[in-house]
């Protein structure tokens, strides 16, 4: 069978690591072009002019930016849906899926951004406050959890959400959340666990980036 489409991404990208399993859940191939961020190719730059990844064109000549999005129509397309069956449930999954995505998803970007050089001059003050920012989501995420007895965070089956969830932790885990923090939210990282070791998906995840000790101090690195 010929790949359903090409995803231009990378996976240190949490948003890459989302696609890719939600494309594996429901069967479906991807290519995967190489990508440099200092040297985009032609190709990839003329299909996509903002030049920002992922980005996804389908074998039908749809084009797609923004992680969230390419994972929801790539969610209800393949053989299972995990975008929901109705409107009730389409709209539970979406909650999640912006919480995950704005209340620990941005405010970690902001402080890799800061730690790594490539967002605003590092700034020890607003780290500490996105980390509160991150700490007071994962706080109420933990109570959420503790009430699901499936282990997931939307529905009773695994959904986008649950997916989406894994990537914005994985992303916290590797810089803003050391093993101290993470102890505080047991439920929250069964759930990693539990989403993430899908034979079908767990290729594209692990723990081995996670950090014993968050990062606080600037830790500057060239892109490739």
């Amino acid at each position: 069978m010929a790949p359903f489409g090409t995803l231009w991404g990378h996976l240190n990208q949490r948003q890459t690591k989302v696609i890719f399993s939600v494309a594996a859940i429901n069967g479906l191939e991807l290519e995967q072009p190489e990508f440099l961020f200092q040297n985009r190719p032609p190709e990839f730059t003329t299909k996509f002019p903002f030049g920002k990844i992922p980005a996804f064109e389908g074998a039908d000549g749809l084009k797609l930016i923004e992680g969230a999005t390419i994972a929801r129509y790539l969610s209800s397309v393949g053989s299972v849906n995990l975008s929901g069956s109705n409107a009730n449930e389409a709209a539970i999954i979406d909650q999640w899926v912006h919480f995950a995505e704005h209340e620990i998803g941005a405010p970690t970007g902001n402080i890799t951004g800061m730690i790594y050089g490539y967002l605003w001059p590092f700034n020890l003050e607003i780290l500490e406050k996105e980390t509160e920012r991150i700490l007071r989501s994962l706080t109420y995420l933990e109570s959420h959890l503790a009430t699901c007895s499936s282990g997931y965070v939307a529905l009773d089956t695994p959904t986008l959400a649950d997916y989406i969830l894994a990537g914005v932790i994985f992303s916290a885990a590797s810089s803003a959340l050391g093993a101290a923090e993470r102890a505080k939210f047991p439920h929250v990282f069964a759930h990693y666990t539990k989403v993430t070791s899908d034979e079908k998906v767990k290729q594209y995840w692990g723990t081995e980036k996670f950090v014993d000790v968050r990062i606080t101090e600037y830790k500057p690195v060239t892109f490739a």
